[in-house]
């Protein structure tokens, strides 16, 4: 329905105006402008929530062109900053829909800062990844960077329910929408969350959020050996505990570390770790602080000898086999005089760093690693220091390369967008 002319509002704008504008979007994302609306004392008579950028577009276009006086807004905390706007027809709300539990956020927006403003709300989105205030979220989406919370809550491909990219040729492409349910179309969230931005450019990403936790508690159990830990990974893994972290930290020569993190209730989290002593037993148990889920962006850090080589691997591995490729470690790197650090994901994934006081031997020890490990898992190199011989950062494409290779040739036939940084050469 078209909205009156009314008192408040400024008179500009004709029905077949309101019309046309009420063709862009879904009539969902329409609404009459009520008194929560006023712009410093100024109504304006429709609020419109566009779902990307093209919409916002064609709603200001189609205003301008209608005379119509258009007020930006995000979460309206300082409307009453500035003065009085002289009209106020319609407003742009780039707000997102709390209610909905989803967010519409740039990409160049940092992940702390989105995450900061989500938790003026209660929520979050249910990943933790590196170096969260300088990462974008475009970047984040590009790399796949999930982090520990993937265990309780998925990755980000499960998270990520609408996207808009920018393709080579300049068109902008969007897929997906701010309702959790809607998955109709072609699943573009999903294939450019890892491409490494060789598909296309991120602008805007659409997420599924979560409430923030009401209290959260990290237990480190002390075990053995390699075997007694993972042992301990498998257990948890089999049992009804509603973990949202489990980490391995091992370092040669020294006593591997279980992490387990829990939220909820003081009730509930009382429950959960005494069911979890009940299976650690008889590790050593100590109540630990948000520092251990850290352990992996330490792995990235400057060495203690600043002459010392270093190189940093991202594997993964079956949960069941994280003790055996221990051992294959130490094997594979005692001879070299390599020494190593990792922390494994109660999934499989992890990442290690190798050292050692020359290049070469962490060359060798990169490439017996991918020759062990790579027909049943998977090794990626992240990160060489200088010196250290070039090789190939994903190792074997494997059978899926000919459909990517095909997407590549859809999306970027002529290779513009970072030809050979992906997998196979992509």
């Amino acid at each position: 329905m078209t909205p009156p002319l009314s008192a408040t509002g400024t008179g500009t704008g004709t029905a077949s105006a309101w019309d046309e504008l009420r063709t862009i979007g879904s009539e969902a994302q329409w609404r009459d402008a009520g008194p929560e609306d006023t712009v410093a004392g100024i109504q304006p008579r429709m609020v419109f929530e566009p779902q990307n950028e093209a919409e916002l577009a064609a709603a200001l276009r189609c205003a301008d062109s209608a005379g119509l006086a258009v007020t930006p807004r995000g979460s309206g905390s300082k409307d009453a900053w500035g003065n009085p706007p002289t009209r106020a027809d319609l407003i742009l709300s780039t707000e997102h829909a709390w209610a909905d539990l989803t967010v519409s956020v740039e990409a160049g927006c940092t992940f702390a800062t989105l995450q900061n403003a989500l938790a003026q709300h209660g929520q979050r989105i249910a990943v933790d990844p590196l170096w969260p205030e300088h990462a974008t979220v475009g970047g984040i989406l590009s790399t796949n960077d999930s982090g520990t919370l993937r265990i309780r809550y998925g990755g980000l491909r499960d998270l990520i329910i609408g996207v808009t990219i920018a393709l080579p040729d300049g068109t902008l492409a969007s897929s997906g929408g701010k309702v959790v349910k809607n998955v109709a179309g072609y699943d573009l969230p999903k294939l450019i969350t890892g491409a490494l931005g060789t598909l296309g450019v991120i602008t805007r990403a659409v997420f599924r959020l979560h409430p923030l936790p009401h209290n959260i508690r990290t237990f480190t159990l002390a075990e053995r050996d390699w075997a007694n830990a993972n042992q301990l990974v498998l257990a948890v893994q089999g049992s009804k505990l509603a973990h949202t972290g489990l980490q391995v930290r091992l370092k040669s020569g020294e006593q591997p570390k279980v992490d387990i993190r829990f939220d909820g209730t003081e009730a509930g989290l009382a429950a959960q770790s005494e069911v979890l002593r009940k299976l650690a037993l008889p590790a050593t148990e100590t109540e630990s602080n948000a520092e251990v889920w850290h352990a992996r962006q330490r792995l990235f850090g400057p060495s203690a000898q600043s002459d010392r080589a270093f190189a940093i691997v991202k594997c993964s591995v079956l949960p069941g086999s994280i003790a055996a490729t221990c051992d294959q470690l130490r094997d594979l790197s005692e001879p070299l005089n390599v020494s190593w650090e990792a922390v494994v994901q109660g999934t499989g994934l992890g990442y290690i760093r190798f050292e050692a006081s020359q290049p070469l031997p962490i060359h060798q020890a990169l490439q017996a690693m991918r020759a062990r490990l790579e027909p049943g898992g998977s090794v990626v190199v992240l990160h060489r220091s200088p010196g250290i011989p070039e090789i190939d950062a994903w190792g074997d494409a494997g059978d899926a390369f000919p459909l990517m290779l095909k997407v590549k040739e859809q999306l970027d036939p002529k290779k513009t967008l970072n030809p050979g940084r992906f997998v196979g050469g992509i």
